[in-house]
């Protein structure tokens, strides 16, 4: 019989592996808490019309790679390509933003139907942070500076850099659109095909163009700051005050885009040269009129998103994560001979005694030589060994795995002691 495997671009996280997550999720969520953000969660599963909304009909994802179907009512559903659309619907369904300020994160799976390499699955897993109801530079710096922090505690800020722009307003957007479409349309034979196919469709992302003669041809294009609308430039300006103020270094890239059409004003990325082509870690900017697409209230949005394999691979990479991140236990427990009923009994009981300890109970009996090979892979520092003469005394013997010590054999009262000295 074949053997089922996972489908192609969603893959397993075996556990060797959710150590070093769960080391990443740990340290955004002491970070985003730090700040004042709160853990907001919402359904995988949306009504298709949300992305189309937000995202916009013409965009790669909606038309290439969204997972939609048809449920037995027949109205059409998606798992979610990305979480900012779903973030804000579910705080306008629920009425966290009119007239109310709002500090967000997220995380989960995402889904999109893309050809799957290195640190770009089709199930992916990304964190995000949103705020809403604050229209001010400065929420945006502070984004900007939480993520840069968080780079910092991971030991990475030295293999990222921050690049940032602005889109200015639906209306200069639009007049710069015009402006560019005409440039390049003059020019289309010149365009790579994928240009060719933007310039009909979204053709900011030609700017964000991977290909060299396409940026080659870029360098002859309109400006997007000579269509920069005052409040836009000032708003960017007061972001650059602040970021200068704390001492943060960055690029001003005219040609960053974002691939949403909802992104206005400020955009910014970090990036790494250290994956490859996969290069950026974080990505987001401002989205105002988003929650106004969906039908609520104008209200003023900003925010990022990460992804956690991208990151993961990054920390890899640069080798900085912490030997104390990975699973380890700190007591194991073997037995020998008629004793499991005791070694449960007391596994139970140090448990409860030791609540923040990792406790490992020996199951299926075996040779003590297999089980203190086991008690060391575990990664322990002890071993807790127990034969019928100790269960019948109500001791334990104490084996340091870690450190030269010799064995004694005590009572549990004193090897509870012995573990925490």
């Amino acid at each position: 019989m074949k053997k089922i495997q996972a489908l192609r671009g969603m893959n397993d996280l075996l556990p060797a592996d959710s150590a070093n997550w769960q080391y990443l999720e740990k340290t955004v969520n002491e970070i985003v808490a730090s700040y004042g953000y709160r853990e907001i969660r919402f359904p995988i599963l949306e009504t298709t019309d949300l992305f189309k909304r937000t995202i916009g009909e013409v965009t790669d994802i909606v038309e290439k790679e969204m997972y939609t179907f048809d449920d037995r009512n027949g109205e059409s559903l998606t798992l979610r390509p990305e979480g900012t659309a779903s973030c804000v619907r579910a705080c306008e369904q629920h009425g966290l933003l009119y007239n109310q300020t709002q500090r967000l994160w997220y995380s989960g799976p995402m889904f999109r139907y893309e050809r799957p390499q290195k640190g770009r699955l089709r199930q992916f897993h990304q964190i995000g942070v949103e705020a809403y109801g604050m229209a001010g530079a400065d929420i945006d710096a502070e984004l900007i500076l939480l993520s840069a922090r968080l780079w910092r505690r991971l030991g990475i800020d030295d293999a990222v850099s921050l690049q940032i722009n602005t889109l200015g307003s639906n209306a200069a957007r639009t007049d710069y659109r015009h402006a560019l479409v005409d440039f390049l349309s003059a020019r289309k034979d010149e365009l790579d095909e994928d240009s060719q196919r933007r310039l009909l469709t979204n053709p900011l992302r030609i700017l964000d163009s991977k290909d060299k003669n396409t940026q080659a041809l870029l360098n002859g294009a309109p400006s997007f700051f000579d269509y920069l609308d005052e409040e836009s430039r000032l708003h960017f300006d007061q972001l650059r005050a602040i970021l200068d103020q704390a001492g943060l270094s960055y690029e001003v890239n005219p040609r960053l885009v974002r691939g949403l059409d909802y992104y206005s004003k400020t955009v910014f990325e970090w990036v790494t040269d250290k994956l490859g082509a996969q290069g950026t870690v974080c990505a987001g900017g401002r989205y105002d009129s988003l929650v106004e697409q969906l039908g609520g209230k104008p209200c003023p949005s900003v925010g990022f998103a990460m992804g956690i394999e991208r990151l993961v691979l990054l920390l890899q990479a640069l080798d900085v994560i912490p030997a104390h991140a990975q699973a380890k236990a700190d007591i194991y427990i073997a037995g020998l001979g008629d004793v499991a009923v005791y070694t449960s009994a007391l596994a139970e009981q140090l448990r409860g005694q030791l609540p923040e300890a990792t406790i490992i109970k020996h199951c299926g009996g075996g040779k003590l030589k297999a089980q203190l090979k086991k008690a060391d892979a575990s990664g322990a520092a002890v071993a807790l060994i127990v034969g019928e003469d100790e269960a019948q005394a109500g001791q334990v013997t104490v084996k340091f795995l870690r450190q030269d010590q010799p064995q004694q054999t005590v009572s549990i009262a004193a090897a509870i002691a012995l573990v925490q000295a």
